[in-house]
């Protein structure tokens, strides 16, 4: 691909597959398997709830770390125009988001979970989507009622995954955050990578442990929910 050519959904969406397979498996060297990753924090806490806030303020130290980051290299290479320094936090974030989910005992080979995992990390509501649907919602979603959404509830959700990262990522300003002026730039996008993260994590608690899926989304999205669904 041209490094001029724009973004589309299709290549956020294939970054975001690819990104999920690397999550799950790990890669050598680099990141151990989701399971493993988990378990080592499982095994240093009492609770599945200690053991996930450790993980997680790690994880938020991990992406406003530069030197950490920029040291994973191009984990996830793709034809697309997305510069390595935010694929690499996004590969971080994702594998924070997975973890959190396996270690609240959803299964992350489930194609509803994975979606649950883009969601979350694009801070896509769904609430409103799955009340549309049909499916009884009590106050707690709970793992056996996600596995009751049906694929074309989950293609629905991820066209506004891929639309909402598409938004956020097809910026010119975004993109080229990095290329400001050196250590300027740099401490810039630390801060900013820091208080998403911390959001995406908080995010993450509230949606797998709480089973609270209305919590730390856009709702603006709920005004577009009818037209997706209808398509």
């Amino acid at each position: 691909m041209n490094p001029k050519t724009p973004l589309s959904q299709q290549d956020i969406m294939k970054f975001l597959d690819e990104s999920y397979k690397k999550t799950l498996n790990g890669i050598p060297l680099v990141s151990p398997s989701i399971e493993d990753f988990a378990n080592e924090y499982l095994s240093k806490h009492t609770s599945k709830e200690e053991a996930c806030k450790d993980m997680m303020n790690k994880q938020i130290l991990k992406c406003t770390t530069s030197g950490v980051l920029s040291g994973l290299g191009g984990i996830i290479t793709l034809p697309v125009t997305l510069p390595a320094n935010i694929a690499n936090v996004l590969y971080v974030q994702m594998r924070m988001i997975a973890c959190t989910a396996y270690m609240a005992g959803y299964d992350l080979k489930s194609d509803q979970t994975q979606t649950l995992v883009y969601s979350c990390l694009a801070g896509v509501a769904i609430h409103q989507i799955l009340k549309k649907t049909g499916i009884k919602l009590t106050m707690k979603v709970t793992t056996k009622l996600v596995e009751k959404i049906p694929g074309k509830v989950l293609i629905a959700i991820n066209k506004k995954v891929g639309f909402r990262l598409l938004t956020k990522f097809g910026s010119k300003g975004f993109i080229n955050l990095g290329k400001l002026i050196p250590g300027i730039g740099a401490a810039v996008g630390g801060g900013l990578d820091y208080f998403e993260t911390k959001t995406i994590a908080s995010r993450s608690y509230k949606w797998f442990f709480e089973g609270d899926f209305d919590s730390h989304v856009n709702h603006k999205d709920e005004e577009v929910e009818g037209e997706i669904l209808c398509e």
